[in-house]
């Protein structure tokens, strides 16, 4: 039955205060699609930018009562479809719900809404001698409650985890307008089952994050960076594998390869791409001598595999500009042209054979790829790079994506590490999961959200 729009506007209007409601075209235009290239997007009827858990509830409450569906967003900044609009429904921004709500120093946990973005929690949580690890490379603009959306990982999760590893508790909206609580703030609970970890990554189809309970760590000690430029994209592969073959667990293992480092260069004027093919940056931040023997025996890592250059860095402030030249890699790209981002993610071991792959597809596909990744743990971020207007090369781009999914399915990897399954990868998703197993990811969608209005057609094809 069609969405009886006007209807549902007006319900909206009796419910929520007027300047949250948002039906004016231009203005909903920018809310209609994250940042997936080529990702599909609809006319939504209006986008509600709540205040409150209340304003997200009454948003629930009168899209169920309509059969509209809500498509829950926070700062945009995802890449794989997952908060794009869709016809006739409500787009429900949660980027005004922006407020740290408690740092409790003994208990070590913050409790946050859903707005707030991830390098104000960080910033905050450092005043008080604290520590959230979870630091995906978007950190300065994503929200906290895109990164429960999608499990986001970042930079660090090599050795700390990613944002499951962090949320304890949670506050949501479930598919028929219920505000509750699930989760603990103890060390330690095991009452019913995982309802905290089943949210987390499940890309606004399962319930409306409102609220959000993490756990901290203390600050650490100062880290060591260790740089290794190396000949080539796959004797770089081959390092990640070496390093943990070596036993070291770093705070970090980046990888940057040519095409980006020229394009960082071309935009900030850094200088990288005239010394290397292929830059791994790595971290350690074990303390004392321990952490000096650990660093020290990862550059040694780098030079037998291969690295013309390899080097513990004493100088912090240039350790810090090999991080940004990393973080700035995606935004350097984008001036290049259309980019389709890759998110896949493989075993440690099979780092260096799936990039050679990668190579071996962008020839076949006359396609240019860059990568970067998150080598540490295998997570790789090939770019695909096309002009726009281009509907050739975007043909192929898209080969290229699809296979490269196929690539790491077959190496025993998996289609999404961070970025989530969205539209973009829904695809891979059924080629990954067993028709049983899906079935039961179909059971649990059902009982949580009977009138299926919690971002329809996004994560599972239809049935059929």
């Amino acid at each position: 039955m069609p969405i009886d729009t006007t209807a549902l506007i007006d319900d909206l209007t009796a419910r929520l205060d007027a300047d949250t409601l948002i039906t004016d075209p231009d203005r909903v235009a920018s809310y209609l699609h994250d940042e997936a290239e080529w990702a599909p997007y609809g006319k939504p009827a209006a986008v509600v930018r709540a205040r409150s858990a209340q304003d997200a509830q009454a948003v629930v409450q009168v899209c169920h009562q309509h059969r509209a569906p809500v498509v829950a967003r926070g700062a945009g900044t995802g890449l794989s479809g997952g908060a794009n609009a869709l016809d006739g429904g409500v787009v429900l921004s949660l980027e005004l719900m922006r407020e740290i709500v408690e740092i409790h120093e003994l208990e070590r946990i913050a409790v946050v809404q859903p707005g707030v973005v991830n390098d104000d929690l960080r910033a905050a949580c450092a005043e008080r001698g604290l520590w959230y690890p979870p630091d995906p490379a978007s950190s300065p603009w994503s929200t906290i409650g895109g990164n429960a959306a999608t499990n986001a990982g970042g930079l660090c999760c090599v050795k700390y985890g990613v944002t499951r590893d962090y949320v304890i508790g949670l506050e949501f909206v479930t598919g028929t307008g219920d505000l509750v609580r699930v989760g603990r703030r103890t060390a330690k609970g095991v009452v019913g089952y995982d309802l905290v970890g089943l949210l987390v990554g499940s890309e606004g189809t399962l319930g409306i994050i409102t609220e959000i309970t993490v756990k901290l760590r203390p600050l650490r000690d100062p880290e060591r960076t260790i740089a290794g430029y190396f000949p080539d994209l796959v004797s770089a592969g081959r390092a990640v594998t070496a390093v943990a073959a070596a036993g070291l667990t770093p705070s970090a293992l980046e990888l940057v390869d040519r095409t980006c480092l020229q394009a960082v260069d071309d935009w900030k004027n850094m200088g990288l791409s005239t010394e290397a093919d292929t830059v791994l940056l790595g971290r350690i931040d074990t303390p004392g001598a321990q952490g000096d023997a650990e660093a020290a025996l990862m550059e040694q890592v780098f030079s037998d595999s291969g690295a013309g250059f390899a080097v513990v860095s004493s100088d912090p402030q240039e350790a810090e500009l090999l991080f940004a030249a990393r973080r700035l890699a995606y935004p350097a790209l984008e001036r290049l042209g259309d980019v389709l981002t890759e998110d896949v993610c493989v075993p440690k071991s099979q780092v260096a054979p799936v990039l050679a792959e990668i190579q071996a597809i962008a020839a076949r596909h006359d396609t240019v790829i860059a990568n970067i990744a998150h080598a540490g743990d295998g997570n790789l971020h090939p770019l695909l790079i096309t002009q726009p207007g281009d509907a050739a090369a975007r043909e192929r781009a898209q080969l290229a994506f699809h296979e490269i999914i196929d690539v790491a399915l077959a190496a025993g990897g998996t289609v999404t590490g961070e970025h989530g399954v969205g539209l973009l990868k829904m695809d891979g998703l059924h080629a990954e999961l067993s028709a049983p197993v899906v079935e039961l990811h179909r059971a649990i969608k059902s009982a949580m959200d009977p009138a299926g209005i919690l971002n329809p057609g996004k994560v599972f094809r239809a049935h059929g």
